[in-house]
């Protein structure tokens, strides 16, 4: 593996924490808010908590690979003033780890999402096609785009 990137996106959503984590929480249809996600597929029987697996079918540009994950941190949003978390790892070609926080804000009637990622990317991502691809210069974007649909998509 070379390179580490780690790439840092939030979004304020005009909606309580509880309605953010209803969109959130069925890992099952982050492709609906997700451009880069074509698909997920489970490997595990569960769908949600700690131990969960699965494989997302990601593109980005001409770029197609299986996104192994593993859910490694879930902690529910209960009401509209606790925060939530999901983590995974990234056992696939990237590997790493990400992270899922939902925060509340304005006493619960609005929420901060935010999206962290440290990912590992193979040798043949070294240099200035690894930069373009796996760098903040192309995921950020990707990313702040998906949380605009997020956002889009909960406050519907």
């Amino acid at each position: 593996m070379t390179g580490r990137r780690d790439v840092n996106v939030a979004i304020e959503i005009d909606a309580p924490p509880t309605e953010v984590w209803r969109v959130v929480e069925p890992i099952e249809s982050h492709s609906e808010w997700m451009s880069d996600a074509a698909a997920i597929h489970f490997e595990s029987e569960q769908t949600r908590g700690v131990g969960t697996t699965f494989v997302a079918d990601t593109r980005i540009g001409p770029v197609r690979l299986s996104d192994r994950m593993e859910v490694t941190d879930w902690v529910p949003v209960d009401n509209d003033t606790s925060t939530g978390r999901m983590g995974v790892t990234h056992s696939g070609i990237v590997t790493g780890t990400g992270m899922f926080t939902i925060e509340p804000l304005d006493g619960g009637t609005r929420t901060r999402f935010s999206w962290s990622e440290q990912l590992d990317f193979p040798w043949y991502f070294a240099g200035r096609l690894g930069e373009r691809i796996g760098g903040r210069a192309v995921l950020g974007p990707i990313w702040r785009r998906n949380l605009t649909r997020l956002k889009q998509l909960v406050e519907s």
